[in-house]
């Protein structure tokens, strides 16, 4: 290949990149100058995808975990015709751009998923990764592999600091996932100076002991150095690949190169100008490319697309020979398969016994195996507790791509960037599980999930006080708040079986949306008449005859303290009506007929019931209503003796009752 043109074409990264920051008078342009041949080496070389169908299902997939150096990413998008127009990139950093800060999964076409949060991309590189080996064992047929690519990702210094970073790359060592690639964009300065004021071990030995196998380009600037490494990683399957390149920060900007100050700073006209003479770019217009580099990368195009030509006949073929598994393949990318459960007797089951929610949880999750086979999940080391294995479908290992539970190791914050990986992916729908207190290690990979609009499943149980001798380290008391206040997010806590089946079948039939469904570990009564009522969000679950004077509303374990006050008082001839209400966002979603009928606003005397924050109940008690709540930690003991000591009784509630 002639090396001019491939020098043009990697300094004409360097300089979209640069001149977008400028423009925008914000960004981070160190990461993009340095990266630059290492990205063109890796999409122009190894990358299969094709512009034209950029959501095909067997592209090789791109995260780019150091998301701040969005701009890389958006000038590749624009040099492989990926969607992204000179304009856009013009645009970096503006409302409505199609260029943001930092990557966003559905915003910007020919991105994999949402990155800024360093380290966040590292963990979903493993779960794409964790996704592709599945599907491949599950479907391909000697001769026609229907699933067949790799998952890269570029991190940094950063990223390996997070600690995210070592639980996620932990678990992909194990497992021996080795169509995952890292590259490590390795330039040893952080926003506060060099790297070794508080990082100085030896990644590549960390890598090593995970169960990578390492490489080391030590000049940045070697392409063919680089597409080495790069080739072995392919070659090999014996492990995943982890491959450093050493970079120079800000590379080309003589006052800047290697400096803290080329991290997260505009360069400055000055600066661009010297760039411009360092790269012998001899272009003096901002975001002017000649059409020669253009011209290369479309030559470059021409040679994915064979790949993607080929994959369709190879997708033809299957289709024929094998009907009936392609007729299960394309079902596992159709999010609409599942509202089928809506008519599913065994989900929807009536139980008389009391019983946990987490167990009414895990039964019903035996149904959902058999009726939704692409389900992919597992716990934080708790599955016996969370009940949240799939019962005779293995667990998932180097020795079994097949099976479909997971063990995630202790290792919450990673396992939920891991599921958002398996989600983005495509072909599975995934599932995370962990005692309800833990969900603060999972809230920044959650958040995400909510902020991607992906329908991920987070299921939490131990859901209160009602943990009991644990004591308050693993008694939730602001947990259901926080998760509450999230933007584009569910919440169920549901009662008794019947609204677990409800909160499960909501969760399942979301398309952008992440769900946790709070479960408890004591027994509940069976109290829903039907779940489905349970989908509106909240419903009347018992009334009086006449109009309600006071209107209970619960959620879990409590819905059975409030129905239980309330039958007191109507046998004292008040109007009582108890409202349960296992999701709050659902509830909103409802007509504002719905919720009049439901709460109307001419009953002013309200009392929410449950044992956790009071924090955001305010809403729809009102100032003349009453929260029955947790407004401080817990303590360790029974659990009926907590309840009773925190006042979640049936006299205690009553006599708030009483006094409105």
């Amino acid at each position: 290949m002639n090396r001019e043109i491939e020098t043009k074409a990697i300094n004409s990264i360097r300089i979209l990149s640069a001149d977008g920051i400028q423009k925008a008078n914000s960004g981070h342009p160190g990461l993009p100058l340095g990266a630059a041949p290492a990205a063109y080496t890796l999409w122009g070389k190894f990358l299969n995808f094709n512009p034209s169908h950029l959501q095909w299902e067997n592209r090789d997939r791109f995260i780019l975990s150091a998301g701040h150096g969005s701009m890389l990413l958006y000038s590749l998008l624009h040099l492989f015709s990926c969607g992204l127009k000179k304009e856009d990139l013009m645009s970096f950093r503006q409302m409505g751009s199609l260029t943001p800060g930092h990557p966003e999964y559905g915003h910007t076409m020919g991105v994999d998923a949402t990155t800024g949060p360093l380290g966040a991309g590292l963990a979903m590189a493993v779960g794409f990764a964790m996704a592709e080996s599945h599907l491949s064992a599950e479907f391909n047929k000697e001769g026609l592999p229907l699933v067949d690519h790799r998952t890269y990702a570029l991190c940094g210094d950063g990223c390996l600091m997070e600690g995210i970073s070592s639980e996620a790359l932990s678990l992909a060592g194990t497992l021996n996932l080795h169509k995952l690639t890292i590259l490590y964009d390795s330039n040893h300065i952080s926003i506060e100076g060099n790297t070794e004021i508080a990082f100085t071990e030896n990644v590549q030995k960390r890598m090593e002991a995970f169960g990578f196998k390492t490489l080391t380009v030590e000049d940045g600037n070697d392409v063919s150095a680089i597409a080495a490494a790069l080739q072995k990683a392919k070659e090999d399957d014996s492990a995943s690949y982890f491959i450093t390149v050493k970079t120079d920060i800000g590379y080309g900007v003589p006052k800047k190169q290697g400096t803290a100050s080329a991290h997260g700073e505009p360069l400055g006209e000055e600066n661009i100008k010297e760039m411009r003479k360092f790269l012998n770019w001899e272009y003096e217009e901002a975001f002017y490319i000649p059409e020669e580099v253009y011209a290369h990368y479309q030559g470059l195009l021409e040679e994915k697309k064979k790949a993607y030509d080929a994959w369709e006949a190879v997708k033809t073929e299957y289709a024929k020979k094998y009907p009936a598994e392609y007729e299960k393949y394309v079902s596992y990318h159709d999010p609409k398969k599942v509202l089928d459960l809506v008519n599913n007797e065994g989900l929807w089951a009536k139980q008389e016994k009391a019983d946990a929610t987490r167990n009414s949880s895990g039964e019903v999750l035996q149904i959902l195996k058999e009726a939704v086979p692409n389900l992919f999940g597992g716990a934080a080391d708790l599955a016996p507790s969370t009940k949240t294995e799939m019962k005779g479908e293995g667990f998932f290992s180097k020795e079994n791509r097949l099976g479909k539970n997971i063990h995630f190791g202790v290792r919450e914050l990673a396992m939920a960037g891991i599921a958002n990986g398996i989600l983005l992916h495509g072909g599975y729908r995934s599932y995370a599980s962990t005692f309800f207190v833990f969900s603060d290690y999972i809230k920044p990979m959650a958040r995400l999930s909510a902020l991607m609009r992906i329908p991920q499943i987070f299921i939490l149980t131990h859901d209160s006080i009602g943990v009991g001798e644990d004591g308050p380290t693993h008694e939730p008391i602001e947990q259901l708040a926080m998760l509450r206040s999230t933007p584009n997010f569910r919440v169920f806590r549901p009662a008794d079986r019947q609204e677990t089946a409800a909160a499960w079948f909501s969760a399942l039939s979301s398309t952008d949306c992440p769900t946790a469904i709070v479960l408890s570990r004591q027994n509940l009564p069976q109290l829903c008449r039907d779940g489905k009522e349970a989908l509106q969000g909240a419903y009347i679950l018992s009334d009086s005859e006449k109009t309600p004077e006071l209107i209970f509303i619960a959620t879990g374990s409590e819905v059975e303290l409030a129905e239980n006050a309330a039958e007191i008082l109507r046998a004292e001839g008040r109007a009582v009506r108890v409202v349960s209400m296992p999701s709050m966002e659902v509830f909103e979603m409802q007509s504002k007929e719905y919720r009049d009928k439901v709460l109307p606003v001419s009953v002013e005397k309200r009392i929410s019931v449950e044992a956790l924050s009071s924090f955001g109940w305010g809403k729809y008690v009102g100032l003349k209503g009453k929260s029955l709540s947790m407004d401080g930690f817990g303590a360790s003991g029974p659990a009926k003796e907590l309840f009773k000591h925190f006042g979640f009784t049936v006299e205690n509630l009553v006599n708030m009752a009483r006094s409105l």
